[in-house]
């Protein structure tokens, strides 16, 4: 046998080639495609949850009404510590680890 049949036959066995152009393209296409089905799930469940609040309003209004201006109180101070942790989580500096292996 020579060299020549010698790389015709491991040819045979040898993996494909690949292309990093291709597998990024289907990686993005894959990733873009759960996205959008996220969002279409997100986008359902607040539609579901919004008509849900709407059709027990009636029943739920008087039960909230006493409650309102705790509740208000409540949420502001919610929105207000929810900013402050967005900001802040920002402005930390992660540490980079040394790998001693």
């Amino acid at each position: 046998m020579t060299d020549a049949d010698l790389k015709a036959l491991f040819a045979e066995d040898a993996p494909p080639v690949r292309d990093p152009k291709f597998s990024a393209a289907v990686m993005e296409e894959v990733i873009r495609r759960r996205f959008v089905t996220d969002m279409a799930l997100l986008a359902m469940a607040t539609t579901a949850g919004a008509f849900l609040i709407w059709a027990i309003w009636p029943t739920l209004a008087p039960l909230v009404a006493p409650l309102r201006d705790g509740l208000a109180t409540l949420g502001a101070c919610i929105t207000v510590d929810a900013v402050a942790v967005a900001l802040l989580e920002r402005s930390v500096i992660p540490v980079r680890r040394r790998n001693h292996g």
